[in-house]
Formats: C-alpha cells, structure tokens, sequence
C-alpha cells in the first residue's frame, strides 16, 4: 500500500466518502440498536473499560452513533461524542437525556478526519467501529494523535480483516459491496497504522469469537 487512502493495490476496494457514511447511517438510525448494537456489545464493553482505566478524565468518543457506549463510561470520566450522522446523534441525545448521563459534556455533528479542538484537547480518545467507515483512516490517527494530549491514550477497536482462510476470502467477496454496507470488510490494520504504530501498540481480540479487536495506542 502506498498511501493512507488504502487506494494502492492491496487497499480496500471502495473508497467511501463523507457523505455516502452520512447516507448509510442515517438509514441505520433506528435499526443500529437492535442490530449491531447486539454483535458488538462485548467488544464495546471492552473498550470502554479501557478508557475508564486510562489516566485523566477527559474523553473524545469518535463515531458514538446512538450512544450505545455513553451509559458505560465512569462518571469521573467527561465524556464528548462526535459523529457524521445527525440521525444518529439525535438518538444518542435522547439516551443523555432519558438516562440522565450528567458526563457527557457534548454530541457534536463534526468530521473526525478534521475535528474542531485545539491540540492537547482530551485525555483519551476511543473510536469504536469507525476505522474502516473513515475515507482516510491514516489521516483519523493522525487527528486523534493531535487531539489527544502528549502521553495520552488512543483506543481503536474494530473488524480487521483476516489475513487467509475462509473468512478472508468472504471479506474480500463482501468488500465490493463497502458502499452499500458503509464500512469496508477487507480494511486490515496496516490500512491505518505504520510499523512504527505497531510496534508500540496493544492489540487484543474480543468476543464474540475475535470478530473485533482492540487497539490501544500511547500518544
């Protein structure tokens, strides 16, 4: 691969864009709950637990959709949420509210590639099933690596696709679908990080049967 875009042989196949992800999760809105909000409740869990682990308290949740994670967040933690999808935002609002979620400080409708902080805003930054959603996922590490304080925590937890076997070759068969599906099966870890982010970080299967993985990076 030759660039963050994964358009070079060996990236995913279709480049998605901000607003073909607006389109797709807006249709998502009332159904993401009841779907993936099942499947990916282990791996979301996981992650969350490492966020309230992680030193400092303020945290920038990247993609909070519905606000399936907010409930889960400690309450020392103050928590901002940002998304592409105003749908989806308008349903994580309405869970703030009905649950009474006094940390969660801000749901911004804003691009994660291109957030409006200042450098060194947050403690900690979790995208939790965003990295293959993102055009440029190499430019969201690079954002959340701005965002986040020197010394910081950047999680990352999501599908990468297998390198060989059946399962690869089903992802590689479902990627030429990755507009319709708004996230890209065969998006791989070298998709989004260098060796050098490799090297440093924590990387970690979840249930349900290591579909996702999570990604811990020290800023």
């Amino acid at each position: 691969m030759q660039d963050g875009s994964g358009a070079a042989l060996g990236g995913p196949r279709a480049k998605l864009d901000a607003d073909s992800i607006r389109a797709t999760y807006s249709r998502y809105a009332k159904s993401y709950d009841s779907w993936f909000g099942m499947v990916s409740r282990p791996a979301r869990k996981r992650a969350v637990a490492a966020v309230n682990a992680a030193a400092g308290d303020t945290v920038l949740e990247v993609g909070v959709g519905t606000g399936l994670a907010l409930p889960l967040y400690a309450p020392q933690k103050r928590v901002t949420g940002i998304d592409l999808s105003r749908e989806m935002l308008e349903v994580a609002r309405q869970r703030v509210a009905a649950l009474g979620l006094r940390h969660i400080e801000g749901l911004m409708e804003m691009d994660a590639q291109a957030t409006s902080f200042a450098p060194g805003s947050f403690d900690v930054a979790v995208a939790m099933f965003v990295a293959s959603v993102v055009p440029d996922p190499r430019a969201l590490v690079r954002e959340l690596r701005r965002v986040v304080r020197p010394g910081g925590t950047i999680l990352f937890v999501n599908h990468f696709a297998r390198e060989s076997g059946p399962v690869w070759w089903v992802e590689r068969a479902m990627a030429r679908a990755s507009q319709r599906l708004g996230w890209h099966p065969d998006f791989r870890l070298e998709h989004m990080f260098g060796p050098g982010d490799l090297t440093r970080a924590s990387i970690q299967p979840t249930p349900p049967l290591g579909l996702f993985r999570l990604v811990v990076l020290p800023n």
